[in-house]
């Protein structure tokens, strides 16, 4: 039979909003270091010049599409651990991060080798310029190399959310950014006996810091000192679990894929008007990235706590953690929205001092933004309870009408067959916020979102 773990759950216990803070700050600081790849590869290879910059920026899309079916099966280990962990089952909890680990390996694997190959079509396919082309093919073919450790360090990142350690994953991203922010120049331009990779240097150095996470990751695990032990005997396909982590899976990895693609769709739409609105959009979309951040972190927070109490059989504390968070993050970024709106022109200044024109027009964006920030925070937090409760069907169906079924269609409307114009686009963010919001909440208050226990191995591995 499972062990139990003889000590107290205190996710599954104690005042809710101390739970969400303490799972809450450490998953905003990951988030933040998360980016600082990017800034710093973009730092130094700015020094190179545009073509650089241009290289890796043309690759991102890519790598932000595919690494999507990843994150997909992450997520899906962090619900199915965070239900076990709810029901102190830790044999049925090392069993199921093998498996889930093994299963993400594999899906790497396969990843990384096709896109290996098809790197070519896929930078041709972005009509990407000859000056940048060779750039963006190294870039991207170094990057999928390194797939395999993406993966694994974010499984075992989930895998830690999913019993609620947190602080263990910050701390290993915090070494490797900066680890990052001290290999990224020496691979760049060179250093003694290592030669200047130029471009694809930054994707090298990525490379040896995702694969020394991936490293720990795995001890870590291995050990069994940090609340999971992985089991050798369990990394074999269980055909019945695979089911399951792929009902989980394809819905989160879908919903994920569908953010991607929806940024670049924005993109073009807003491109039509002009530079003026395009830099607008970029100041306007870095202050929504600044608050998406907590945001994002509610949310996950949520589903850890939604999901270990679901699976502690607590399915009233359950959906009172869920109405807790969304009324709390409602508060703090309503709270954000009127500092952002309040300092608007000056945070545009900040970013373009000397251009007047973008000035007007990224405060306009920035104050119309703003009016929404709560109730963008109230469908995430929703959203992410439905993941929590093994829901993720749900959770992508919102995420598609959201961007898909409201947001582009809304922003193409105003902005092509109004007076708005421009600003069709800026309005249709509140709108659309304030519209998923209301629906989330008629849901939840339904309350069919929550399922039962997702997962059992009791019946069929006795000994485990």
């Amino acid at each position: 039979m499972p062990q139990s773990q003889s000590q107290p759950n205190r996710l599954t216990e104690g005042p809710i909003i101390r739970s969400l803070l303490i799972l809450a700050f450490p998953l905003i600081l990951s988030n933040l270091l998360q980016t600082a790849y990017q800034l710093t590869d973009t730092f130094w290879l700015g020094r190179l010049g545009a073509d650089a910059v241009a290289a890796v920026s043309v690759s991102f899309p890519v790598i932000f599409l595919l690494a999507s079916l990843g994150i997909g099966f992450t997520l899906a280990g962090t619900i199915i651990v965070s239900h076990l962990k709810g029901s102190n089952s830790q044999d049925e909890i090392d069993h199921a991060s093998s498996q889930i680990l093994f299963i993400v390996c594999i899906v790497a694997l396969v990843i990384s080798i096709i896109g290996y190959f098809i790197t070519p079509v896929l930078i041709n396919l972005l009509r990407t310029p000859s000056d940048v082309y060779r750039g963006a093919v190294a870039y991207l073919k170094i990057s999928f190399i390194g797939f395999i450790f993406l993966f694994i360090y974010f499984t075992f990142q989930a895998l830690l959310r999913g019993i609620g350690n947190v602080k263990t994953p910050l701390i290993i991203i915090l070494g490797t950014v900066l680890l990052n922010l001290v290999l990224d120049p020496i691979f760049i331009f060179g250093y003694g006996p290592i030669p200047a990779f130029g471009v694809e240097g930054a994707a090298v150095t990525t490379l040896i810091t995702q694969g020394l996470a991936g490293a720990i990751g795995i001890f870590i695990l291995k050990s069994g000192r940090y609340g999971i032990s992985l089991k050798m005997r369990s990394c074999k396909i269980d055909i019945p679990f695979l089911r399951t982590v792929l009902a989980l899976a394809v819905p989160a990895s879908i919903e994920n894929s569908t953010i991607a693609v929806s940024l670049t769709a924005m993109i073009f739409l807003i491109t039509g008007f002009g530079t003026i609105p395009l830099a607008a959009y970029g100041i306007g979309a870095r202050i929504l990235n600044f608050v998406f951040f907590p945001a994002l972190a509610l949310s996950m927070a949520t589903s850890i706590l939604v999901g270990q109490n679901i699976g502690a059989g607590k399915k009233d504390r359950a959906k009172r953690i869920a109405r807790i968070c969304a009324v709390f993050t409602f508060a703090a970024l309503t709270l954000f929205g009127m500092i952002f709106f309040i300092f608007a022109r000056g945070i545009s200044t900040l970013f373009i001092p000397h251009n007047r024109e973008v000035i007007t027009a990224s405060t306009v964006f920035i104050r119309i933004l703003s009016l929404s920030f709560g109730f963008m925070g109230i469908h995430m937090v929703l959203r992410g309870a439905f993941r929590g409760a093994g829901n993720t069907k749900l959770a992508m169906i919102f995420t598609i009408i959201y961007l898909w079924g409201l947001r582009f269609p809304l922003a193409f409307i105003l902005s092509r067959y109004t007076e708005l114009k421009i600003s069709g686009i800026w309005w249709a963010f509140p709108a659309t916020n304030i519209i998923t919001a209301l629906c989330t909440i008629a849901v939840f208050a339904w309350g069919k979102w929550q399922k039962e226990r997702i997962i059992t191995f009791i019946e069929r591995y006795p000994d485990a």
